[in-house]
């Protein structure tokens, strides 16, 4: 049963690696048809081009923007992120990628939740993408690792209300496990997925209880 890794133990540059997984989805995008951008993404009636307007928030709305934009919905940040992803998502598509690459965006950490937050929510957001559309592309395993370990922490509970009894979760492309009873088995990536509260696309998931993981 794998545990969380240590703060400052993860075997690589956080701020590094947030910025080069902006860096390579723009490289990404910047290299797809424009229909990509309009394909649905796992995130909730967002296609790519609304996931993309919400990661890269924090290139267009420092502090005290953001506050404003907060307190127009009554502090509901949820309310807040769909509507400024929908509002955003309409811009040029070159200015969403310069947001993909913009610094200000790749030193930017989640309030309370530090650099390992910034990289779950990176990760998170560009899976919903890669896995949805999808996109031959695989993550590097460290940062995925990371990610898993930060999402199926014992000591705390899953941050997404994901529930994990009875379950024991193990990656088939790395050295990765979680839990014990009915196996789900899957890429890490799709793990992740999983652990995020998505709907895992069909075939990325395998064993007993994957079904409840999967899209219908």
């Amino acid at each position: 049963m794998t545990t969380a890794t240590p703060a400052g133990a993860l075997g690589f540059d956080l701020s590094q690696a947030i910025a080069a997984e902006y860096l390579a989805l723009a490289e990404l995008l910047g290299a797809s048809p424009g229909a990509v951008w309009d394909a649905p993404s796992l995130c909730a009636g967002w296609r790519t081009r609304e996931v993309v307007a919400h990661m890269t928030m924090p290139a267009r709305y420092g502090a005290e923007e953001f506050m404003a934009e907060l307190a127009a919905v009554g502090g509901d940040f949820t309310a807040l992120s769909d509507a400024v992803a929908a509002r955003d998502g309409s811009l040029p598509t070159t200015r969403l990628l310069d947001d993909l690459c913009s610094p200000v965006l790749h030193a930017w950490q989640p309030p309370g939740a530090g650099a390992e937050g910034a990289l779950t929510h990176c990760v998170i957001h560009e899976l919903d993408i890669v896995e949805a559309v999808p996109f031959d592309r695989r993550l590097p395993e460290d940062r995925v690792r990371a990610v898993l370990d930060l999402l199926g922490a014992a000591e705390r509970p899953n941050p997404f209300g994901v529930e994990l009894s009875g379950l024991r979760l193990a990656a088939d492309d790395m050295e990765w496990s979680l839990g014990a009873g009915e196996r789900v088995s899957g890429p890490g990536q799709a793990l992740v997925l999983l652990l995020s509260g998505r709907a895992v696309p069909n075939g990325r998931l395998r064993g007993p209880a994957a079904p409840r993981f999967s899209r219908r």
